[in-house]
Parts: C-alpha cells; sequence; structure tokens
C-alpha cells in the first residue's frame, strides 16, 4: 500500500448539542473530502497536548499514512475541553462519546464509518459505547481495559479493598488539576483552570461510597449484558498487568465478535511495551480498520480466537527486559480442562483427587499484616519493581503448600481456582492465594494471584459476615495465567492473610484455621493449540524524542523500623522536567506515594500520595500540589485531599477536602 501524506490539526474544537466544546488533536489523510476516509476515535480525559502525546504520536500518524483518520479527544474538563470532569464512564461521558462517534461519521472527510480503540480509561469506554450500539461506530480495540467494573478495576477485588484506588484517585486530582496551555486555549486559559479547581470531584469520595457490587459498578460493566455488543471488538491486555482477565473474560461472553491477544506486556500499548517480545499492533490495527471500516476482505476475521505469549520460567529480577516463552494460538477458546492438586496429610501438593478422602486437618494461619511488600503494583507502567518480586520474601508469612520437582513441563492457560474450608477468628477476614513458579535455585515468580473478602464468599452485591468459628467452604479464581512450569521446577501455592500494600486490611486481625484435606487447587490446562511467530513491529523505537531537562528518577523501597513496630512502603516517580520541541511546552510530574502499617495493628494503616505537576514555557508557569490521604478506624474510612495551585510562583488557589465514609463489611 502506498503511503498516504497528512496533516496534523494541533487543535479542533467540536461543539456538542449542549454548547460545551471539546479539544481534539486529529491526524487527517491528505485529499480525504475528495477520497472519504474512515476515523479512529480515542476519547481520554489524560491531556493530548501533553499527557499521552508521546503514544499519540508514535501511533496515528501511522495510521494517517494508512489512509485512517485518527480523532484524539480531550474529555470534559479536561486538557483544552471546556468544563469539569463528572467522574469515571459517566452516562455523560458516554452520551459525549456518542455524540462525537456521530460527528466524526458525518464529516465531508468521513465514509461514515467510525472506530474506538484506548488503552485503560479509552479502552474502557470503547466497550462501553460498543455497548450502546451508536449506528456509525463499526469495530473497537480495547487495550488493558475490563468488562467488569467492580471485581477487574483498580478499586475493589472481591469485596477486598485496593490500596491502587487511592493511588488512581491521587492521580485524577493531579491531572484534573492542572489548566488548559494557554496557547491553545486562549485567553479563557485561566477562567478554565478556575472552574476546574473550584469544582473537580475527589473521585475516592464516590468509590468509596460505593463499597459494594451495586448499580454504581454495574453501569459500565459490559459483564452484565454481552449481547449489547454487537460489533467486532479486538481485546489485548499483558499478563505483567492488572487488567489481565480481561481478554479471555470477552472471548467467553462475546464469542465469535472478539478475538484476544495477551502478550507478556505491563500497561502499554504492545508496540513499544515491556517485558518483550513486542508485537506488530499497528500492522494489526491497520488491517483490523481495513476490514472493518473498509470492508476489505483482508483475511483479518480468520485469526485465531486467542493469542497468547506463554511464560516460561521468567526469574523475578529489577528488571525485566524481555521473558522468555512462546506464542500459541487457539482457533477456538473454550472452558479449559482442569488438572486437580490436593494437599497430602505431610503438607505435600498431589496432583489428582485423594482416595479415600482424608480426614481434616487443620493449620492455623495468621499473617503479619506487612505480608505482601514483593506484591509489586497492581497497576505496572514499567517492568522494574513494579512488577511482582521473589515471593520468598511474602512466603515467609504465608501457609505454603508444593509439588515435588516436576519430572516433566506442565503448561497452563486460564484462571486457577482454589476450593477451601475454613474458619475465621472474626466476622471479617480475608484471604490471598498465590500460585508460585520455585525455581531450583529456590527462587519464587508469582504466576498468578487471588484476593477475597470472606464476608463476600456468596457475592459482592450482599455480602454477609462470617460466624466466628463456624466453618465455610469458599471457592475463590485467581488471576488468569499463561505459564509454562519446567522441568525440576516446583508448583507452590501459598495462602496469607494479608497482601498489603496491594490490598488494605479490614478492621480486625483474626487468623485463620484451614483444613488442609480441604484445599483443591484446579490447574488450567493449554490444550490443543498451535505454535505462531509474532510478527515484531517494523520500528522497534516509536516513540518520539523530547528534550530532557532534567532527568526522569525512580524509586521503591521497603522499610521496617523494629523499633516503632512499623513499616513502610515508597514509591518515588519523577518524570524530569521534558519539553516537547513542536509546542515548546515543558511539563514534570513528581509523585511521591508512602503507605504504612504496624504488623500487627490493622486500624495503623495509613496512605498518602503526593503529586507536584509543573507546566511552562518561557514567561509562563503554573504549579499545582495535590496531596490525597487515607486511615481507618474501625467503622469508617478517614479520606482526605488537598489541592495547591500556583502561578509564577504565587499561590491562586487552595482547596480541602475531608470525609469520613462508614465502612461496609470491607
Amino acid at each position: 500500500m502506498t503511503e498516504r501524506s497528512f496533516t496534523v490539526i494541533e487543535n479542533h474544537w467540536i461543539t456538542l448539542g449542549d454548547g460545551t466544546r471539546l479539544a481534539a488533536r486529529i491526524w487527517m489523510p491528505d485529499g480525504a473530502e475528495a477520497d472519504p476516509v474512515p476515523a479512529v476515535f480515542e476519547f481520554l480525559p489524560y491531556r493530548k497536548r501533553d499527557g499521552t502525546s508521546a503514544r499519540d504520536e508514535s501511533t496515528y500518524p501511522v495510521f494517517a499514512s494508512a489512509g485512517i483518520a485518527g480523532v484524539r479527544v480531550d474529555i470534559r474538563g479536561s486538557g483544552e475541553s471546556d468544563g469539569v470532569i463528572d467522574g469515571e464512564y459517566t452516562e455523560r461521558e458516554l452520551a459525549n462519546a456518542c455524540e462525537l462517534v456521530a460527528w466524526i461519521a458525518d464529516q465531508p472527510w468521513s465514509n461514515g464509518n467510525v472506530g474506538m480503540m484506548g488503552i485503560s480509561w479509552g479502552g474502557f469506554n470503547s466497550l462501553q459505547v460498543a455497548a450502546l450500539r451508536p449506528p456509525a461506530l463499526k469495530a473497537i480495540i480495547s487495550i488493558a481495559s475490563t468488562t467488569d467494573r467492580y471485581n477487574d478495576d483498580i478499586h475493589y477485588k472481591n469485596g477486598c479493598h485496593l490500596s491502587a484506588q487511592l493511588s488512581w484517585a491521587a492521580t485524577m486530582l493531579a491531572y484534573q488539576s492542572r489548566p488548559p496551555d494557554p496557547e491553545l486555549a486562549g485567553e479563557r486559559w485561566r477562567e478554565m483552570w478556575m472552574e476546574r479547581l473550584e469544582n473537580e470531584p475527589f473521585f475516592m469520595e464516590e468509590w468509596l461510597t460505593h463499597q459494594r457490587r451495586d448499580d454504581f459498578w454495574r453501569h459500565g460493566s459490559i459483564s452484565e449484558d454481552y449481547s449489547a455488543i454487537q460489533i467486532p471488538a479486538l481485546v489485548i491486555a499483558g499478563w505483567a498487568d492488572g487488567y489481565r482477565n480481561t481478554p479471555l473474560l470477552a472471548v467467553e461472553g462475546l464469542g465469535e465478535k472478539a478475538k484476544a491477544l495477551i502478550g507478556p506486556w505491563v500497561h502499554k500499548y504492545p508496540h513499544f511495551a515491556w517485558p518483550k517480545p513486542r508485537a506488530d499492533f499497528l500492522g494489526e490495527a491497520i488491517t483490523f480498520w481495513n476490514r472493518w471500516l473498509r470492508g476489505e476482505e483482508n483475511g483479518i476475521e480468520e485469526v485465531p480466537q486467542v493469542r497468547a505469549y506463554l511464560l516460561d520460567g521468567p526469574k523475578p529480577a529489577p528488571r525485566r527486559d524481555s521473558d522468555p516463552g512462546i506464542w500459541i494460538s487457539k482457533q477456538a477458546w473454550s472452558e479449559p480442562d482442569m488438572r486437580c492438586f490436593y494437599v497430602d496429610q505431610f503438607g505435600t501438593l498431589l496432583e489428582g483427587m485423594p482416595i479415600p478422602h482424608p480426614p481434616a486437618h487443620e493449620m492455623y494461619l495468621k499473617s503479619p499484616l506487612d505480608t505482601g511488600t514483593a506484591s509489586g503494583e497492581w497497576f505496572t507502567l514499567k517492568p522494574d519493581a513494579e512488577l511482582a518480586g521473589d515471593q520468598r520474601v511474602d512466603d515467609a508469612g504465608s501457609l505454603v503448600f508444593e509439588t515435588l520437582p516436576l519430572s516433566e513441563p506442565q503448561t497452563y492457560l486460564g484462571r486457577p481456582v482454589l476450593t477451601v474450608s475454613l474458619r475465621a477468628d472474626a466476622e471479617l477476614a480475608n484471604l490471598c492465594a498465590r500460585v508460585v513458579d520455585i525455581h531450583p535455585d529456590g527462587s519464587a515468580t508469582r504466576v498468578s494471584f487471588g484476593v477475597i473478602n470472606l464476608a463476600h464468599r456468596d457475592g459482592n452485591a450482599e455480602p454477609k459476615p462470617l460466624t466466628p468459628g463456624e466453618p465455610v467452604s469458599t471457592r475463590l479464581t485467581l488471576d488468569a495465567c499463561g505459564y509454562r512450569f519446567g522441568k525440576g521446577h516446583r508448583i507452590r501455592l501459598s495462602l496469607s492473610t494479608a497482601y498489603w500494600p496491594t490490598v488494605l486490611p479490614p478492621p480486625v486481625n483474626p487468623g485463620l484455621t484451614i483444613d488442609t484435606a480441604s484445599l483443591g487447587l484446579a490447574m488450567p490446562m493449554l490444550g490443543k493449540h498451535e505454535l505462531f511467530e509474532m510478527k515484531q513491529p517494523d520500528n522497534p523505537d516509536p516513540l518520539p524524542k523530547y528534550i530532557a531537562h532534567t532527568p526522569p528518577v525512580t524509586r521503591r523501597s521497603v522499610t521496617r523500623d523494629l523499633s516503632a513496630n512499623r513499616t513502610d512502603y515508597l514509591v518515588h516517580e519523577d518524570t524530569g522536567l521534558v519539553e516537547h520541541p513542536g509546542s515548546g511546552l515543558s511539563t514534570r510530574q513528581l509523585r511521591e506515594e508512602l503507605w504504612s502499617i504496624s504488623p500487627d495493628d490493622p486500624l495503623s494503616m495509613k496512605g498518602t500520595a503526593i503529586w507536584t505537576c509543573d507546566m511552562q514555557r518561557p514567561g509562563w508557569s503554573v504549579r499545582t500540589i495535590s496531596i490525597s490521604r487515607i486511615s481507618c478506624t474501625d467503622k469508617d474510612w478517614l479520606i482526605g485531599a488537598s489541592v495547591t495551585a500556583y502561578e509564577d510562583e504565587k499561590q491562586v488557589f487552595e482547596k480541602i477536602f475531608e470525609k469520613a465514609i462508614p465502612r461496609d463489611l470491607m
């Protein structure tokens, strides 16, 4: 195909029916009005001018040169768009998206067919808008997203409160507190900025008022009605990211309309993600768009329903540039056969089912509350200490059961399932389960994990407290994995009552009495498959190079103060001051996040996230400092936040949020 020249429209105002102007950056193939083209639309609150510019500039020029327009729009209240954001995936946001799809299709340069694409927020709303069926939306590509907003996002997981909820609320507060660029917004920039600062919500407050899976979370969860989506969907994720379950759930729910692609990656687009190997996302996306937005018969529908990279025993390491493994495909996905394991009276994990069933054998488990410091981050952006580390640290506070060294490799693809009977010391308790690969040298790689608030054992909509001392049977589905355990390796099952800081503790610190004779671990077998070679990106280094005025700095540390009986987990992320060579705009974001806990006191838990954001060009500079906090009592979650804004080093705004929100069986 001959490459087409194109024009970049740095800022185009799109006026909605209610008069709100949204800001768009458009990559337009030349001659499109004479020869109309399809368009790909991405709708985000992450600031097209600076926040996502690098990844946009690695993607949309390639689409445009293939004759596909790219339309990247800032959500209301972000970047250069008017108004104030009102939450995540709200009815207004999705209605605006549908209106924008219709606007794009109605342009003289459009052939009337629109695709929607995005990673994370944009992956979420691509699925959600598809379920609303705007007529011009013909196909979607959803990366690192979810089908269930309650159980597979950064808020809650099987009723457990994720610390990522505060981290993400802090991130959104920082992003939404920043002004538009005066070069694009003109004289209104300060008025728009003050409107945002005065009226932006602290998202944590709304999220914490919905601790059960109620209508708030059902909204936007396509798992409520998969049949609502009637168009083709390419669903992508990485094993190193928190959103790893979605591709398989999507093909199970959407059937033939969906294709799944899972690589070894963190939360990044596949053509520049780590760990390697990468995938030729741009080439595949263009083929996908040409089929469904142009009607080109190119065979994309014949691609196997599931393609996955099977990890082959990667070692936990401070940084993983690439992971060993193989690419496999399954023409049609079906529920995998399960290989079952049980625990014998000596604590060994054995394959098969015990005959006869052994008598009950109880073991007591009460993990230190700082068990979990090797869990990494739920939401990973870099293949370094954000990934789960050597699990021996966390296994020291856990009950562990493992196989003998494997005589032959074992390979799995899908979601492991744990069943267990247990008794709790209190009405509330959490249980964490991990499947771990024990290498011959003893190092331990986390393969899969799952957590459950046992009050949610029968569902997330109507949790009920435990009766202390009364046995309950629990089934826990762990996160999806694609993994090969090598010959001589051992499979370990690790159980703990804490997984901090990933999971915040309940208000009490109970132990669990576990009947090991009831323990069952079912591992999803790979089954029939084909090997294939995934095409690598044509450009191995697609991200544009900006001007770095100060270097980036990343640090993560765990400190155990034995005298104070406190464990601290510190995150320091500094992007450095970076200038876009085209706009002359320099930006810097500094995130400092601190979590602390006493290993025997759940009410000592505290989290603080501080964001400092700078924007500047000669003669103009602004800074915002936002601080978000969480602590607790036995009855309440205590949250607070503040935003302070400066223009040319002079304070121009300050706002403080404070709220106590009752705990709801959590």
